[in-house]
């Protein structure tokens, strides 16, 4: 688990912003059912300023007006990621976010959306209970 906290700490100094991050790591967790990471990352995004109403449209963000492009590309992004056994990521999702970030950011926003599944596979696997969870409790330093 250091590992994985050390990734957090790179990822918390990122150029992207921790809004976007945070929305990420909600959505993928949508996508893998993790109801601890669920519950945590919807407490630390209200607790930073989001909206209700974006959280509850999230899993349709598609359809919703309430997105970025930039949220847009990196929502695309992250689905495809998460959902790589369907194949690579699609050629018009990949040059979307090329649009969007730089190389880099796509580096960091690819880092982010890996370490998210792993936390969700590893909280779902030892039934992390959800519920519980303090804004801002596994903040980095």
């Amino acid at each position: 688990m250091k590992t994985l906290y050390s990734v957090g700490a790179y990822l918390a100094k990122s150029p992207i912003e921790q809004s976007l991050l945070n929305l990420i790591y909600f959505r993928v967790s949508q996508i893998n059912g993790c109801a601890y990471c669920l519950d945590m990352h919807s407490k630390d995004l209200r607790a930073k300023g989001e909206t209700e109403q974006r959280l509850y449209m999230l899993d349709a963000w598609r359809e919703a007006p309430l997105y970025t492009e930039r949220e847009r590309a990196a929502l695309d992004w992250a689905e495809s990621v998460t959902k790589v056994t369907e194949g690579r990521v699609p050629d018009d999702i990949y040059n979307a976010a090329l649009k969007q970030f730089s190389v880099a950011e796509l580096i960091d926003l690819t880092l982010a959306v890996t370490t998210i599944n792993t936390y969700n596979r590893i909280n779902i696997a030892f039934r992390t209970p959800a519920g519980t969870y303090q804004p801002g409790a596994h903040a980095v330093a």
